[in-house]
C-alpha cells in the first residue's frame, strides 16, 4: 500500500560545511525521488490536505499529475490558486497546515507536500515553462500599495480576472518580506524570488518601485486623480519591536529587521557589495521565532559565535521546527528560559555583555503557552559584541494617519469586513496590515479573498 512507503528524505547542505556560506541550504527533490514521494499520497476524496491550505491549492490534483510525470499540469493546477509556488514550497509552515493535516500524519509521516510544490515548481521554471492564464484586459485599474506577499497574490488574481494592476512598492526592490526578511540560504532571491516576479510582470502586472504611498503619493490622488477604481493595501507590519532594557541604545544593538534587510535586500553578505553590517565575534540573538532563527543563522554565517536567548523552554518555540533544527545542527547555543534585563556597555559605548536573569514556567497566557515568570537572585552575564533583538513587528500606521476614512484598532492594524472592505469604500486590505505578523501563506490566502471582494465590489459599480 502507498502508506507503507517511508517518506522520502531531502537532501541537504553539510551542516559545517552551510554554517560557512549562503547557498541554499535544501537541495530539494530529484525527478526519481518527487515521484517516488508523489506515489505515497492516497488522493483522499475529502482532501484534508487542501481545506487547510490558506491559499486552497488543488493538492491531490497536481500530486496525481507529478506522479504520472505531467509536471506541465502539475504546475498549471498550482498556478490557479497561487502565483509564488517556488517561494510557498520553500518557507510555508506545512508542518502546521497541509501536511499537518495529511491522513498520513496520524501514525506515521505525512506526504512531503511542500517539497513537491517546490519541486514542481523549480521543474518548470528551469524547463522555461509559465502558466498566466490571464482574462482578456478589461480597462479597469487597480491599485496594489505594497509587494509583499498578500500584495503579489492579490495582484496576481486581479490579473486573471483582466484588470489593469499596478503595484506601488516603497522600497527600490518588489518582494516585500520575500525580499529583505528571509535569508538567501532559505530563499535565494535572483534564482526564485526574481523569477516569480518576473511571471508576474509577464501577467501585465507593473510594479513601481521608491514610490511610498502616503508619501509619495496618497490613496485620495490614487483614486481620484489617477483613475484608480480601487485599491488594496498590503504594507505588512514591518516596524520592530525592542526590549525596552537599560542599554539598548548602546553600539551594536540592532533590530533583526536591520541586521536582515541590510543582509537580504542590500546583499551584504556578499563581498562585492559595499552595504556595510556590524558583525562581532559573538552575537546574542533575542527570541525564539522564525525571524530569531534567521538572524542567528545569518550571524553565524557572517563569522560569529552566536547564542540565542529565549525566555521559555525549548518546547515552546514558535519557530518552525525544520528552522530551530538546521540552527542547532549548525553550532547555535541556545540559551533557554533566560531574559535579558539590561545590556552591559563599556568605557566607549559598546556592548560588553547582556544581563539576563533565569526563568520557569508558570500558568498559561493568552497565547496558551506557559507565562514566563522572573527567578528571583537568579542574574547573571553572558559576554557579547552584538545583540540583535528579534520579538515581532508592530504596525506602520502612516496610511491610517494620512489617508482619510481609513480606521485602526487599538494595536493600528487596519479594520476591515468579512469582505475584507476598509472603513473607506472602495479601500481593501489583507495580511500582516490586518491581522499583524503571521506568515506568507496567510497573508496569500488574504490578498486572494481581497481579489474576489475587489472584483465583486468594482462589478456591482459596473451595473
Amino acid at each position: 500500500m502507498a502508506n507503507k512507503i517511508p517518506r522520502v528524505p531531502v537532501r541537504e547542505q553539510d551542516a559545517k560545511i552551510r554554517a560557512k556560506n549562503f547557498d541554499e541550504v535544501c537541495y530539494g527533490y530529484s525527478e526519481e525521488e518527487a515521484v517516488l514521494e508523489a506515489s505515497r499520497c492516497l488522493n483522499c476524496k475529502n482532501p484534508r490536505c487542501m481545506a487547510a491550505c490558506p491559499v486552497n491549492i488543488k493538492i491531490p490534483a497536481f500530486i496525481s499529475e507529478l506522479l504520472n510525470k505531467n509536471y506541465k499540469e502539475a504546475y498549471k493546477v498550482i498556478s490557479i490558486d497561487s502565483s509564488l509556488p517556488a517561494i510557498c514550497g520553500r518557507v510555508c509552515p506545512q508542518e502546521t497546515q497541509c501536511e499537518g493535516s495529511c491522513i498520513l500524519g496520524v501514525k506515521g509521516e505525512p506526504v512531503a507536500i511542500g517539497k513537491l510544490e517546490r519541486f514542481v515548481a523549480d521543474y518548470n521554471r528551469e524547463h522555461g515553462v509559465k502558466f498566466i492564464g490571464t482574462a482578456p484586459k478589461n480597462g479597469i485599474k487597480v491599485a496594489v500599495v505594497g509587494s509583499g506577499p498578500s500584495g503579489l497574490s492579490c495582484a496576481s488574481d486581479l490579473a486573471k480576472f483582466g484588470y489593469d494592476v499596478t503595484i506601488f512598492e516603497s522600497l527600490h526592490k518588489a518582494g516585500g518580506v520575500l525580499t529583505y526578511g528571509i535569508p538567501e540560504f532559505r530563499l535565494p532571491k535572483r534564482k526564485v524570488v526574481d523569477k516569480e516576479l518576473a511571471n508576474l510582470s509577464e501577467m501585465g502586472i507593473k510594479i513601481e518601485t521608491d514610490v511610498l504611498v502616503a508619501g509619495s503619493v496618497s490613496i485620495d490622488q490614487l483614486m481620484e486623480e489617477e483613475g484608480f477604481e480601487a485599491v488594496f493595501i498590503g504594507t505588512g507590519a514591518g516596524l520592530p519591536m525592542f526590549l525596552n532594557i537599560p542599554g539598548e541604545n548602546l553600539n551594536g544593538v540592532f533590530s533583526a529587521n536591520e541586521f536582515l534587510t541590510r543582509n537580504n535586500l542590500m546583499r551584504a553578505f556578499d563581498p562585492e557589495s559595499d552595504t556595510p553590517i556590524f558583525i562581532g565575534g559573538k552575537m546574542i540573538v533575542v527570541g525564539g521565532g522564525n525571524v530569531a532563527m534567521d538572524a542567528a543563522r545569518t550571524a553565524l554565517r557572517l563569522g560569529s559565535e552566536v547564542t540565542i536567548v529565549y525566555r521559555r523552554s525549548e518546547k515552546e518555540l514558535p519557530a518552525r521546527a525544520e528552522e530551530v533544527e538546521h540552527a542547532m545542527q549548525e553550532g547555535i547555543k541556545f540559551e533557554f528560559l533566560s531574559d535579558p534585563v539590561e545590556i552591559i556597555g563599556d568605557e566607549a559605548g559598546n556592548v560588553r555583555a547582556v544581563k539576563c536573569v533565569k526563568m520557569e514556567l508558570g500558568e498559561p497566557d493568552s497565547s496558551g503557552r506557559r507565562k514566563p515568570v522572573a527567578v528571583e537572585g537568579s542574574d547573571y552575564e553572558i559576554e557579547t559584541d552584538g545583540v540583535i533583538v528579534a520579538l515581532g513587528t508592530r504596525i506602520n500606521s502612516i496610511i491610517a494617519r494620512t489617508t482619510e476614512g481609513l480606521e485602526t484598532d487599538d494595536r493600528g492594524r487596519l479594520i476591515v469586513n468579512e469582505n475584507t472592505e476598509t472603513t473607506r469604500p472602495g479601500v481593501f486590505a489583507g495580511g500582516d496590515i490586518v491581522t499583524g505578523a503571521a506568515t506568507v501563506i496567510m497573508a496569500m490566502g488574504e490578498g486572494r479573498k481581497a481579489a474576489a471582494a475587489i472584483d465583486k465590489y468594482i462589478k456591482s459599480k459596473i451595473r
